[in-house]
């Protein structure tokens, strides 16, 4: 994962409510196997639309996304913030999120700024009456500035450091990779082991059988044959 410090530039504002990930990504889109090539179906029913903000030359290659409050409401889909990632955006600023889109953002290293209402409206209306209005989003001083004006913003502390590092939930566990070789090399033979290098793990993957020994001479529990 990229990690995440400050992002600046122009916006595309996006001024509409309860944006759901329907919206974002319609359900005949997600058939795909890959996980990339989900920004051609970005708003791709709104996008239909000559006039919609996405298709204005004004707002092309913004990497911020300004939106209205309840952002990433709707059902549970990773495919939403691809295809937001995969359009080149690296911010989304809303009076706020839906609770599952945030964590998703999160995982995936796009980053959801939640501010004041009054703020992202300020900043709506600078970018609508001006595209070149240059926004700044700055995770590591949490604060947006832009338009004439700075606000900060919260954001889970794990999360942060993991945004800022560039390390994903897989890239955090394997940066204890040591500990979990040298937990599994301490297990009993008997017990499943993970694929770490020196861990113990029964050969051929199959379960114990009750009675037999372990090399410390105790009874293994197990199924019966």
């Amino acid at each position: 994962m990229e990690p995440f410090r400050r992002v600046a530039g122009r916006a595309l504002p996006l001024d509409r409510s309860d944006v759901d990930t329907d919206q974002i990504v319609p359900a005949e889109h997600l058939k795909r196997v890959e996980r990339t090539g989900f920004e051609q179906s970005l708003f791709a029913a709104w996008r239909r639309d000559p006039d919609f903000v996405l298709n204005r030359p004004e707002h092309r290659d913004a990497p911020i996304l300004i939106a209205g409050p309840n952002f990433g409401c709707g059902s549970s889909r990773e495919h939403a913030v691809w295809a937001l990632q995969q359009a080149g955006f690296r911010a989304v600023i809303s009076p706020r999120f839906a609770d599952i889109f945030r964590s998703n953002c999160l995982k995936a290293g796009l980053l959801p700024v939640e501010l004041p209402a009054e703020a992202v409206r300020r900043l709506l209306d600078a970018v609508m009456a001006d595209p070149d209005t240059r926004v700044v989003v700055d995770l590591h001083a949490q604060r947006v500035r832009g338009a004439g004006m700075e606000a900060s913003f919260e954001v889970d502390p794990a999360a942060r450091r993991r945004l800022l590092e560039g390390l994903d939930e897989i890239a955090i566990t394997l940066s204890h990779e040591e500990a979990i070789a040298a937990y599994e090399a301490g297990r009993p033979e008997w017990l499943p082991g993970l694929a770490v290098s020196g861990a113990a793990r029964v050969p051929g993957g199959g379960s114990p059988v009750r009675g037999a020994r372990t090399s410390e001479g105790s009874t293994a529990p197990g199924r019966t044959r």
